[in-house]
């Protein structure tokens, strides 16, 4: 019924397409509509996550729910960040669900799966940045045990960026 799988070149079109979909989803209304498209266009694409999956440190993984893509995830390990000591730290990169798979615990699934990958790679803890009006996403990142550490400016274009809290989980 839920599978995870490690997102391959193969799987670039889907996950770009899941991508801009849960973007649009959760962050659609945090920007113009014009700013919102270009951001989506640009961090979206097939060829950017191709590229992406070259680097060694970061790693895709898609879940399925009734053999249906319905979400995915994006880690960078030993990514430091400037508020948190540690060198050797995951960055979750990406963390999306499509809407319409809310409140069916695959959220937890996918962010546990991601964890236990950060923790056999040696990593010291997991950090993210979440958009401050995200409440839904803030809340899920506060009950799994993460704190916030600090802010950060997420720049969706040239003139619009979105306040962005920095939240660590130590391990």
């Amino acid at each position: 019924m839920i599978k995870i799988i490690k997102g391959e070149i193969e799987h670039c079109e889907l996950i770009a397409e899941i991508g801009k979909k849960s973007f649009w989803e959760s962050h659609g209304k945090s920007a113009s509509k014009e700013d919102i498209e270009t951001f989506v266009f640009k961090t979206y694409s097939k060829e950017n996550i191709s590229k992406e999956l070259e680097n060694l440190n970061i790693k895709y993984h898609i879940i399925y729910y009734k053999n249906k893509a319905v979400g995915y995830s994006k880690i960078e390990l030993n990514s430091p960040n400037t508020n948190i000591e540690y060198k050797n730290v995951t960055k979750l990169d990406r963390f999306y669900l499509l809407k319409d798979f809310y409140g069916k615990n695959l959220g937890k699934k996918l962010f546990d799966f991601n964890v236990e990958l950060s923790k056999k790679n040696n990593q010291k803890g997991i950090w993210l940045a979440v958009w401050i009006k995200n409440e839904r996403a803030i809340k899920f990142y506060n009950k799994t045990g993460f704190k916030i550490v600090g802010k950060y400016n997420f720049q969706i274009s040239e003139t619009h960026s979105n306040p962005n809290h920095i939240m660590y989980l130590a391990y």
